[in-house]
């Protein structure tokens, strides 16, 4: 069974490696929340995630054990790099079953820290099957990413840390995929501080835990869609689910705007780059979903930081066009000399600034002699933003406006 002295051993075989990451008091979350928010900014542990704290404590146990003919995993992310590491730190093979489609990036990053890819599989359920019985065939041990006691005794460290610093904390807001880390995390609360909430938060196009929770009997879901990846899990897990049946007060879903909203936030006003699946406690935050009294002590797990740069960048796009600081229109010119230039000068005119711009001339919606404008407008707000659309108006430019 998971207990403290379980999650305390596998702290002292992690300690001389896995960071002691920030755990760190959140002005600005704090003051538009209405709680006191410490955040745990496990997205800059070795490796960019939590991850590492399980995994590096299943295989030194397996070495503890001298069971040293290798390790197998099945991961597209932080698993596998924590895998990966480990697995160099004793000296043993280590071998990752990534997905078909799995990124060069990811690829590439398993591959330096020493471990062997081997790319199986259409998706993660198809990989997995594959790493279980492939490890049987070479007698290799299976380091399940979140169903193993010894992974969640590591996982379950992360909130001995939080506890040392702040012991008087209300309630941990914690991320929740397989549920690996909100079991490990939630023994260790309940065992410390038996009136703390322990409450997590899944994504909405992976709601597996959350109904299993809710129905008290895994269900598992046909399929998932989220771009909190790392807790984008199908299947629910017995092994955890029972832990957080015991242990874990409320469960909660974020849907993806809120998601995006809160990588949006945690990047601009926390100076912080974090993952979908570690910014889900930060969404609850920030769309009141936690439901607890204000002025609650609160520390938030920002589980890992390994987002892709083409997802962040989309993230930052449409955050700001939701924001009302980008605008995006589709204007329509008389396609003659200075015309153009009578639309920049009516930008200029109301201070907006144009960093995109295209021009068609061929389109079949087009009168003849018409040209479309598409244009990004840098903006100042909502207000700035109508003073744009007026201004057009007034000045007889068609528009339409994208999103």
């Amino acid at each position: 069974m998971l207990d403290l002295k379980r999650i305390g051993r596998a702290r002292k075989r992690i300690s001389d490696v896995v960071l002691r990451t920030p755990f760190a008091y959140a002005p600005i979350l704090s003051e538009l929340s209405g709680y006191e928010i410490y955040l745990k900014k496990e997205n800059l542990q070795r490796t960019g995630s939590f991850k590492l704290r399980g995994a590096f404590n299943k295989i030194a146990v397996l070495i503890e054990e001298s069971r040293r003919n290798g390790v197998v995993a099945a991961s597209a992310g932080n698993h596998a790099q924590g895998v990966a590491f480990a697995a160099r730190h004793f000296g043993i093979d280590g071998t990752i079953v990534m997905p078909e489609s799995t990124p060069l990036t990811k690829v590439m990053g398993v591959r330096e820290l020493g471990a062997e890819v081997v790319l199986k599989g259409a998706n993660y359920d198809e990989a997995y099957a594959y790493a279980v019985e492939y490890a049987q065939e070479q007698g290799k041990d299976f380091v399940h990413p979140f169903a193993d006691e010894e992974v969640m005794a590591g996982q379950g460290t992360i909130m001995l840390e939080m506890l040392e610093e702040q012991p008087d904390l209300d309630a941990v807001v914690i991320p929740v995929g397989g549920g690996g880390l909100i079991s490990g995390c939630a023994v260790a609360a309940k065992s410390l501080s038996p009136e703390m909430h322990v409450i997590g938060i899944a994504a909405a196009g992976a709601p597996a835990m959350k109904q299993s929770f809710d129905e008290h009997r895994p269900i598992d879901t046909t399929s998932v869609r989220t771009i909190a990846d790392g807790i984008a899990v199908r299947d629910t897990s017995p092994v955890t689910l029972e832990y957080i049946l015991k242990y874990v007060d409320k469960m909660k879903l974020v849907g993806e705007d809120e998601i995006a909203s809160a990588i949006l936030f945690l990047l601009e006003r926390q100076k912080l780059t974090v993952e979908g699946a570690g910014a889900v406690g930060v969404a609850a935050t920030l769309h009141g979903h936690l439901d607890l009294p204000k002025g609650s002590r609160v520390g938030l797990v920002l589980s890992g930081g390994n987002i892709d740069v083409t997802m962040l960048s989309l993230i930052i796009e449409k955050g700001l066009v939701k924001s009302y600081r980008k605008m995006k229109l589709v204007v329509t010119l008389i396609d003659k000399p200075g015309a153009l230039e009578n639309f920049a000068g009516l930008m200029r005119q109301v201070q907006a600034n144009i960093v995109q711009i295209g021009y068609d001339r061929t389109s079949t919606d087009l009168e003849f002699g018409d040209a479309h404008v598409s244009v990004a407008l840098e903006t100042k707000g909502a207000e700035h933003q109508e003073q744009i659309r007026q201004a057009l108006r007034e000045h007889g430019f068609p528009f339409r406006e994208e999103h």
